[in-house]
């Protein structure tokens, strides 16, 4: 497993109109890789190391989804590390009248860059991405801590979730 130290954000900084200007949202790159996604996956969840090869041939697969299946990630351009990332896929339904819907998934922000509104920017990109899909609604699943986050976003709470594992 890879250990990468991720530099302190300084939140005053990052809050700065000057500051804006080295953040970056934007689709997930061949070369994000090597700016610590992988390790910012890690704060999310169990994220084993990815080779090289791995990490293309996946990048690859998802890519050519197209405008199916988008990751967005945030850069600070002056650091170099992404430092928040998301994801939405499409589902096509035969539902209301063949719709689709946005499913947003595995968004995670960098410890030292929270409560800077970037998980903010996170979703509204991917809902954004969902609309202009033509999606009737964009669903997500999250923790019960991470509840109030989402309700700030414009999501409300609906049903209950279920999972089955198989690993």
């Amino acid at each position: 497993m890879w250990l990468v130290t991720v530099e302190k954000f300084s939140k005053e900084k990052m809050l700065n109109n000057s500051k804006e200007q080295y953040l970056d949202v934007r689709r997930l790159e061949i070369s994000d890789k090597s700016k610590g996604f992988i390790e910012l996956l890690q704060q999310l969840s169990i994220c084993d190391s990815v080779s090289d090869k791995e990490y293309e041939e996946r990048f690859r697969e998802l890519s050519s989804q197209g405008d199916d299946h988008v990751i967005c990630v945030i850069e600070d351009n002056h650091s170099g590390k992404i430092i928040g990332t998301g994801s939405v896929f499409i589902e096509k339904k035969f539902l209301r009248n063949c719709g689709k819907v946005g499913h947003i998934e595995d968004v995670v922000v960098d410890t030292n860059a929270r409560g800077m509104n970037l998980g903010k920017k996170i979703i509204k990109f991917l809902s954004d991405h969902a609309r202009s899909m033509g999606c009737y609604k964009v669903i997500l699943d999250c923790s019960v801590e991470n509840r109030s986050f989402y309700e700030k976003c414009g999501f409300k709470q609906k049903e209950i979730q279920m999972v089955m594992y198989f690993i």
